[in-house]
């Protein structure tokens, strides 16, 4: 069972928690319509995303044999068959073909924009994992829109408009992650003297740059979006001063990259880091409290 969870990458589904950017930001998380659609889109972008995941294991099966992280994965090691993970792509691609055809019966709703952004990123991602993920700059840039269309899925099933500072946000926030990455690879390495053609185009130090200038365009996205009429309006003035905490997790999270050359993956570094942990809690409790007692 666990190498099955392996091959669909179920610890990767926290990035698909994105969907939940508009119920959130609109204040109706307690509203029970709201949130079974954003669910919805949850379950239909993380089987989606895991169907991408078996295509790229089954593409690169001999170059991840020589990887010494990746030699692991199910395909790689041999744990699943070729023909068990196309079995299981084909029939994930159905259940999300199922879902967004019953759903739209369900709900009462036309979902066809919905279906246009899950269509358009399974596209994108195969373009991805077959040319895409080997051409720098263009590579982080597709992560970082796959990461808007999650938003933009979010915002599609529940009906909820989106901000433009918000998708901005979300762009460059992701493109952080992206690069992020790219600079742990980069270390691993010249660490290992093992490179590859997807980091070509990098080296560490524009990697920083790229990274510190994408960390302040975040910050830049979020102060503008706090100060927007509407997000005031319903939220409160005091929306602003939680400014803070992205600082301060941005921050922290630039530490552990810079000063102490964290070579793990974005993801990573916030599973294991309790700064950071503790620091979206409190932003989450703040956000919450200003949903309920802005006055």
């Amino acid at each position: 069972m666990i190498k099955y969870l392996k091959l669909l990458r179920v610890e990767q589904w926290v990035k698909n928690f994105f969907v939940f950017i508009p119920l959130f930001f609109s204040g109706n998380i307690t509203h029970p319509n709201f949130f079974v659609k954003s669910v919805f889109a949850f379950i239909v972008f993380s089987l989606i995303a895991s169907s991408i995941y078996i295509l790229n294991d089954y593409k690169d099966i001999e170059a991840d044999q020589k990887h010494p992280e990746k030699k692991d994965r199910p395909l790689a090691n041999g744990s699943i068959s070729k023909t068990t993970a196309l079995f299981l792509f084909t029939t994930l691609i159905s259940a999300v073909a199922m879902l967004v055809f019953f759903g739209q019966e369900y709900f009462h709703k036309n979902l066809w924009k919905f279906a246009v952004i899950i269509g358009s990123y399974f596209i994108m991602n195969l373009a991805y994992t077959f040319r895409l993920k080997h051409v720098a700059i263009v590579d982080i840039f597709i992560i970082a829109i796959g990461f808007v269309l999650r938003v933009l899925a979010g915002g599609y099933a529940t009906g909820i408009k989106i901000s433009q500072w918000a998708i901005l946000l979300t762009f460059v926030l992701a493109l952080v992650l992206a690069v992020g990455k790219r600079r742990g690879e980069l270390i691993n390495a010249a660490i290992s003297g093992k490179t590859r053609k997807a980091l070509d185009g990098y080296n560490v130090q524009f990697a920083d740059i790229v990274l510190s200038i994408s960390v302040t365009l975040a910050v830049i996205c979020y102060l503008m979006f706090t100060l927007t009429p509407e997000v005031q309006e319903r939220f409160g003035v005091r929306v602003f001063y939680t400014v803070l905490f992205v600082v301060f997790a941005f921050l922290r999270y630039l530490q552990q990259t810079l000063v102490y050359n964290k070579t793990e993956s974005p993801t990573k570094i916030v599973y294991k880091d309790r700064y950071i942990q503790v620091t979206i809690l409190i932003w989450l409790i703040t956000f919450l409290l200003l949903i309920y007692y802005k006055s």
